[in-house]
C-alpha cells in the first residue's frame, strides 16, 4: 500500500486505494458497453467477432495502464465511438478499402497524433479550429451513431421512393431496441452506474427468454486473436484517397481527446492554477500510444473516455483509478461467449443514448450568427446523410471557409482552416 501510495500520489491527492479501487469499477461499468458494441459493429466490415472481441479488451488495457502508470490521470480508454462506425461503415463498407487498409490508416493517424504530442504541434491545431465546427462534428458523430442504431435494429429501412422510411415497429428486433434506449435513458437519468451495460444485458436476457436469441455461455478462454493480430495493410493505407480517412481518425481522435481530458480534469479538479493540464504530453501520448497498438491487434482508433467522469465523482483522482479499469478489461476477455450472444438490436438501443449525448453539443453553438450556425448544421447533417464522417468534416470545413469568406469576415479565419478546407475542396473535385 505504501508503494501504491508513493507511486501515485494518493496522500497528496487526498484520495487512497480502497477509493480508487472503487471509482475504476464505477468508470469500467459505465463504458463496460464497448466490449460488446465495437467487435458487432467491426465484425460487419468483415472482421472476425472474437478477435476484434479480444483486440478491444486488450488496446483498453494498454491504454489504461498507459494512462494510468505513466501519465497517472484516472482517465480510462478504449476503442473509440463513432470511429469504429466510421471504420466500418465509412472506409469498408462505403469507401471499398479493406479492412486490413483501414486499420493502417488508424495506425498511422495514431503515428501521427504521437508525432504531434512529441512535437507540442497538438496546441496549434487544437487553437487553428473553430469551436463551432468541434460542435458541429460532436453532434454529426452522434447523429451517425443514431442513423447506424436505426438501420441495425430496422427502425429505419431504405425506400426506393424516399431514401428511407420506417420500419416494421411489429417486429422483435426494433421493439427490444427501442425499450433498450428508454431503459438505458431512464437510468442514467436516475444515475443507476453502469446504465448502458445493464440495458445491453438485460435486452439480450429478455430475448433468449422468449425465445428470440440463443444462448452462447458465459465464460470461457478467450478467443484467438490471430485473424486480426498484425494484419493491418500499411501500404495499402498510403493510397493517396486514404489521406482523407487517416486525417478523419486522426482529427476526432484529437479533439475527442484533448476535449475529454480537459473536462473530466476540470471535473476532478486537476487543472493547476493556470486552467492548464499537467503532463498533458504524456496524456496525448498515451491516447496515441494505445491507438497504434489497437490496431497491430486489430480494433479501430483508441481514445479517452468521457466516462472516466464517473469514476472522477466517485473520488478517483490518480492513474491507480485508470489502472483497476485495465484490469476489468483484461478479466473481461473470459466472457467472451456472452459478447457473442450480444444481437445487435440490444447494442441499438446503447447507441441511440450514445449519440443522445453527443447531439448534445449542439446546444452550445451560436445560432444567432447565422456564419457560425450554418457549419454546424451542415457538419451535423452531412455525417449520417453521407454515411461519412470524413465527408461531413470536409464539408464543414469548405462551407465555413466559404461563408466566412463571402461574409467579409475574414478576421475569423485562420491559415489552418483555410489550407484544410482548399484541400478537402480539391480532394472532391479531382478524386471524387
Amino acid at each position: 500500500m505504501k508503494f501504491l501510495d508513493n507511486y501515485f500520489n494518493l496522500t497528496e491527492l487526498n484520495t487512497n486505494v480502497k477509493t480508487e479501487v472503487v471509482a475504476g469499477i464505477t468508470t469500467f461499468l459505465t463504458m463496460a458497453y464497448i466490449i460488446f458494441v465495437n467487435p458487432s459493429i467491426l465484425s460487419e466490415a468483415g472482421m472476425d467477432y472474437g478477435a476484434v472481441f479480444v483486440a478491444t479488451c486488450v488496446a483498453a488495457a494498454i491504454g489504461c495502464f498507459v494512462m494510468g502508470l505513466w501519465a497517472n490521470y484516472p482517465i480510462a480508454q478504449a476503442p473509440g465511438m463513432g470511429l469504429n462506425a466510421f471504420f466500418t461503415y465509412g472506409v469498408v463498407l462505403g469507401m471499398g478499402y479493406t479492412w486490413e487498409a483501414a486499420l493502417g490508416a488508424v495506425f498511422f493517424s495514431g503515428l501521427t497524433f504521437f508525432l504531434l504530442s512529441i512535437f507540442k504541434i497538438r496546441e496549434w491545431i487544437i487553437n487553428s479550429i473553430p469551436m463551432s465546427l468541434r460542435l458541429g462534428i460532436a453532434a454529426g458523430i452522434g447523429l451517425f451513431l443514431a442513423m447506424i442504431a436505426l438501420k441495425n435494429s430496422g427502425i429505419v429501412v431504405a425506400n426506393p421512393a424516399t431514401f428511407v422510411s420506417m420500419g416494421d415497429l411489429s417486429e422483435p428486433a426494433p421493439l427490444y431496441a427501442l425499450l433498450g434506449f428508454f431503459v438505458i435513458t431512464a437510468l442514467a437519468y436516475l444515475r443507476v452506474k453502469g446504465a448502458v451495460l445493464i440495458g445491453i444485458l438485460g435486452i439480450t436476457v429478455m430475448a433468449m427468454l422468449l425465445g428470440h436469441n440463443q444462448y452462447s455461455g458465459i465464460m470461457s478462454m478467450p478467443p484467438s486473436v490471430a485473424p486480426t493480430f498484425m494484419a493491418m495493410d500499411l501500404m495499402g493505407a498510403l493510397d493517396v484517397a486514404m489521406l482523407s480517412v487517416i486525417f478523419a481518425f486522426l482529427f476526432v481522435d484529437l479533439f475527442d481527446t484533448s476535449g475529454t481530458l480537459v473536462g473530466v480534469a476540470h471535473r476532478g479538479k486537476l487543472l493547476d492554477k493556470d486552467g492548464k493540464l499537467p503532463r498533458i504530453g504524456r496524456a496525448m501520448m498515451a491516447d496515441s500510444t494505445a491507438s497504434m497498438a489497437g490496431a497491430a491487434l486489430g480494433t479501430s482508433t483508441t481514445t479517452s473516455y468521457i466516462e472516466s467522469t464517473a469514476g472522477i465523482a466517485s473520488g478517483g483522482r490518480t492513474g491507480l483509478t485508470a489502472v483497476v479499469v485495465g484490469v476489468l478489461f483484461l478479466i473481461s476477455l473470459f466472457f467472451a461467449p456472452l459478447a457473442g450472444s450480444i444481437p445487435a438490436y440490444a447494442t441499438a438501443g446503447a447507441l441511440l443514448y450514445v449519440a443522445v449525448l453527443m447531439a448534445g453539443s449542439l446546444a452550445h453553438a451560436n445560432w444567432e450568427d447565422p456564419t457560425d450556425a450554418a457549419p454546424v448544421l451542415i457538419a451535423a447533417l452531412a455525417m449520417p446523410l453521407t454515411f461519412s464522417i470524413a465527408d461531413g468534416i470536409a464539408l464543414g470545413f469548405i462551407s465555413f471557409v466559404g461563408i466566412k469568406a463571402l461574409s467579409g469576415r475574414f478576421g475569423d479565419l485562420n491559415p489552418a482552416v483555410v489550407i484544410l478546407a482548399l484541400l478537402f475542396a480539391a480532394k472532391f473535385l479531382f478524386l471524387g
